[in-house]
């Protein structure tokens, strides 16, 4: 993780003589929860590197949001005031002031890497546009934390095993997943999910691999379900006023720099996946802090059961969500994310 950090120092110098006659440009940025340390160094490189990358002089102010006090839920409402230029969003979590974006990774609808990235492309075009007309933001880059799993500081071997039990949940349809199986689902944010485990307000939360690992959840959990549920996407998004500053070629600029964070961000939660479940499980082979998480085998019927979730509770629940706000949610979701999954919402 140093070689990106190296890296944009030596662009930074490199560049530094075309940048003398360059008045700085001011680009506020928010990252991820600090938490998140790997995603959050790969951010600060990459903003590091940006004036190289892009020939403009920026003068980057970059905080992890936790620390600059803001809530996930409320991101997308900051870019729209225009409090921040650019932020790292919680897709899932904004959810509730915009209820279509929550489709782009329906809780069970792609359960793999290939499913999501196939899922992400065919509905990254209506979530532009969507994004762009309700928050006055544009789509920089989209990309996933990894397979959303159960953590659980309770003997959690199964889907069957969540009755009653209650479980960290940050999407609507997450939320409505949870119901189904018969659990209690709790909203929380990230960094709320640690001491509510330790103090037992709830047995389990929903997360990543890597988060789970980065964020300690390995010193008040015993059990992992690693039952594959979605893939956690996350964005970073611009504010229009922030992207109307600059010129044509600085935008094209831009876009291509973001998209070479997004391709880092997908290679990483795939790599980062297999190397932080083994950590929480103590394997000789990790190389970093090592928990003793209970890493459970799926039951065959879990998969059957959360793919028969997905149609008679998860997608009724976000058509009927979603069509209160936008009477075209269901219809562009069928023709974009469905189509791409085979999924027909009716």
């Amino acid at each position: 993780m140093f070689r990106p950090l190296a890296l944009a120092a030596g662009l930074l110098l490199a560049a530094a003589p075309a940048f003398a006659q360059q008045a700085p440009v001011p680009l506020r940025a928010v990252g991820h929860f600090s938490q998140n340390t790997k995603q959050i160094e790969i951010e600060r490189a990459f903003y590091a590197a940006l004036p190289a990358q892009t020939g403009v002089n920026f003068q980057v102010s970059f905080n992890p949001m936790d620390q600059i006090g803001l809530q996930a839920a409320d991101a997308l409402r900051h870019l729209r005031t225009g409090a921040f230029d650019v932020m790292a969003v919680l897709i899932g979590q904004v959810a509730r002031d915009e209820p279509f974006f929550d489709g782009l990774d329906l809780i069970g609808v792609s359960t793999n890497v290939t499913d999501l990235a196939k899922a992400v492309d065919a509905g990254r075009g209506a979530f532009d546009k969507r994004l762009q007309e309700r928050f006055n933001a544009k789509v920089m880059a989209l990309w996933p934390f990894g397979p959303q799993y159960f953590f659980c500081n309770a003997p959690v071997k199964g889907v069957g095993d969540l009755k009653g039990l209650k479980v960290r949940s940050y999407t609507p349809s997450m939320t409505a997943l949870v119901q189904h199986l018969g659990a209690i689902p709790v909203t929380l944010q990230f960094s709320e999910v640690y001491p509510a485990l330790q103090r037992g307000l709830v047995t389990c939360g929903i997360t990543s691999a890597v988060s789970a690992y980065a964020g300690n959840w390995g010193e008040v959990t015993t059990h992992v379900l690693p039952l594959s549920l979605a893939g956690g996407v996350q964005g970073h998004f611009m504010s229009m006023a922030a992207w109307r500053r600059f010129t044509p070629d600085q935008q094209a600029a831009l876009t291509r720099a973001y998209q070479g964070l997004e391709r880092q961000m997908w290679d990483f939660a795939q790599v980062s996946d297999t190397q932080s479940l083994g950590c929480l499980a103590g394997k000789p082979d990790c190389e970093g802090r090592k928990f003793g998480a209970v890493i459970s085998a799926v039951p065959p019927e879990d998969d059957a059961k959360v793919r028969e979730a997905v149609s008679s509770v998860v997608l009724p629940s976000f058509r009927d969500g979603c069509n209160r706000i936008w009477a075209e949610c269901a219809a562009v979701w069928n023709r974009t994310v469905g189509a791409a999954r085979g999924y027909t919402i009716p």
